[in-house]
C-alpha cells in the first residue's frame, strides 16, 4: 500500500500491543489511519484515545452507555474487524475472546497484523484454513514469528528447522524451592520485554514460548519435530531460521515490541523511525544459548505436548492457563501452580478431533470450571 494512508482497526486498543500500535500510528499520521478502536474495560484510556485518534467505529465491552457521545458509530467487534472501510486489522486482544472477530477479518479478506496467541493456538487449523480460502494476509506481530517470517521472505525454499528464542523469563537459573517462592509480583518483572500481564506471567514461566511453537506450527507449516527453543537472555537474536544446505538466517533488533508491530504495517516497505531504539553491537560482548529446563518450567512442555495431540487439547490448554494466571494474580495459587493445575486438566480431557467452533467453545468452557473444580477440591495438594 505504498503511498497510500491505511485504514486501522486497532482491537485490543488499551492493552500493550494496542497502546505500542497507536505510538507507531502517531508517527506516521499520513500513512496510518486509526479507523477503528475496540477495548475492553479500560474506559478511561479509551476515551482519552478516541478523543486523539477520532476513529469513525468504537467498541467497549460495557457497551454504548459506558462511553461518552461523541461523532462515531458503536459498533461490534466483529463487525469492525469485517467492515469493508478497514485495510488492516490489528488483532491485540488477548485470551480466547480474539478468536471470533480474527475469523470475520480473515472472511472478509483483510490484512492481519495478529498478536493474538490464543486464537491460532486454540484453532490454528481453522484459521490457516481461512485465510488462503479468503486470500486474507497473515502478518505475525510477535518479535520470534516476526522474526521467522522476514527470514523467509525472498527464499524459493522452506527452511528446514526453525529456531525459537525465549530470553528465558526472570527465573533462569532458580532452583525449585526458589520458584516455590515466587511471587506475582516477581513474575511481572520481565528483564528484556515490557509487555501485558498476562504474556508477562507466561513467560516467566515458559508457556508464552510453548504457545509461540504451537503458533509458528500453523503459519509456517513446520513439522513439531523441527521446531527447537532455544534460551537466549541477551533478547537481541529474535529466532532463526535453517535451510537445507545448512546456512542459517536470523533476525535480530533491540527488544521493543514496535518494531515488529511497524513491519506488519509498512511490509513490503521499511520505514525509518527516530523513535525507536537501534541496536549498538559494541555494547553486546556475547551471545548465549542454551536448552530450556523443561523440569523446572515444566509449562513449556505441556504446550508442545498439547500442540503435537492437536485436537481441542491446545484450546484446553489455553484456557486453564488464562484462569490459571488469574488466579495466580488475584493470589489464590501460587506460580509453581499453574502448570499442575494446568496439567489435572489436560489428562483429564476427552478431545475432539479437528474441531469446529462449537467444538473450541465446548472445551475452552470445561477447561475453565475444571480448573476452578480442582482448586476448590484441593486436588493439588497446595
Amino acid at each position: 500500500m505504498a503511498g497510500l494512508t491505511q485504514k486501522i482497526a486497532v482491537l485490543g486498543s488499551t492493552g500493550s500491543i494496542g497502546r505500542q500500535t497507536l505510538d507507531i500510528a502517531r508517527t506516521f499520521p499520513d500513512r496510518l489511519h486509526i479507523i477503528g478502536l475496540a477495548a475492553g474495560h479500560n474506559l478511561k484510556l479509551l476515551c482519552e484515545q478516541i478523543k486523539e485518534f477520532k476513529p469513525r467505529f468504537v467498541f467497549c465491552q460495557g457497551g454504548p452507555a459506558q462511553l461518552p457521545p461523541g461523532e462515531y458509530e458503536f459498533m461490534g467487534i466483529e463487525e469492525m474487524a469485517a467492515h469493508c472501510d478497514v485495510d488492516t486489522v490489528v488483532a491485540a486482544s488477548s485470551g480466547s475472546s480474539g478468536l471470533m472477530p480474527l475469523l470475520s477479518a480473515i472472511k472478509a479478506g483483510k490484512k492481519v497484523a495478529l498478536a493474538n496467541k490464543e486464537a491460532l493456538v486454540t484453532a490454528g487449523e481453522m484459521v490457516m484454513t481461512l485465510a488462503r480460502k479468503h486470500h486474507a494476509q497473515i502478518r505475525p506481530v510477535d518479535s520470534e514469528h516476526s522474526a521467522i517470517w522476514q527470514c523467509t521472505l525472498g527464499e524459493k525454499s522452506a527452511p528446514s528447522r526453525i529456531i525459537l528464542t525465549a530470553s528465558g523469563g526472570p527465573f533462569r537459573g532458580y532452583s525449585r524451592a526458589e520458584l516455590a517462592g515466587v511471587t506475582a509480583e516477581q513474575a511481572l518483572r520481565h528483564p528484556s520485554w515490557k509487555m501485558g500481564e498476562k504474556v508477562t506471567i507466561d513467560s516467566a514461566t515458559l508457556m508464552n514460548k510453548g504457545l509461540e511453537v504451537i503458533e509458528a506450527h500453523w503459519l509456517f507449516e513446520m513439522a513439531f519435530e523441527n521446531i527447537e527453543v532455544l534460551v537466549h537472555p541477551q533478547s537481541v537474536i529474535h529466532s532463526m531460521v535453517e535451510f537445507a544446505d545448512g546456512a542459517f538466517k536470523a533476525q535480530l533488533g533491540v527488544p521493543d515490541m514496535r518494531i515488529p508491530i511497524q513491519y506488519a504495517l509498512s511490509h513490503p516497505e521499511r520505514w525509518g523511525n527516530d523513535t525507536l531504539p537501534k541496536l549498538d553491537f559494541t555494547k553486546i560482548s556475547r551471545f548465549d544459548f542454551e536448552q530450556p529446563d523443561y523440569s523446572k518450567f515444566p509449562c513449556l512442555r505441556l504446550a508442545i505436548e498439547a500442540g503435537r495431540k492437536g485436537g481441542t487439547y491446545p484450546v484446553v490448554l489455553c484456557a486453564a492457563d488464562e484462569v490459571a494466571v488469574d488466579m495466580l494474580l488475584a493470589g489464590q495459587i501460587k506460580f509453581t501452580d499453574i502448570p499442575l493445575l494446568i496439567d489435572d486438566v489436560l489428562v483429564r480431557h476427552s478431545s475432539a478431533s479437528h474441531p469446529n467452533i462449537e467444538d473450541i467453545i465446548q472445551a475452552d468452557t470445561w477447561a475453565r470450571e475444571a480448573v476452578k473444580e480442582a482448586v476448590k477440591q484441593e486436588r493439588l495438594h497446595c
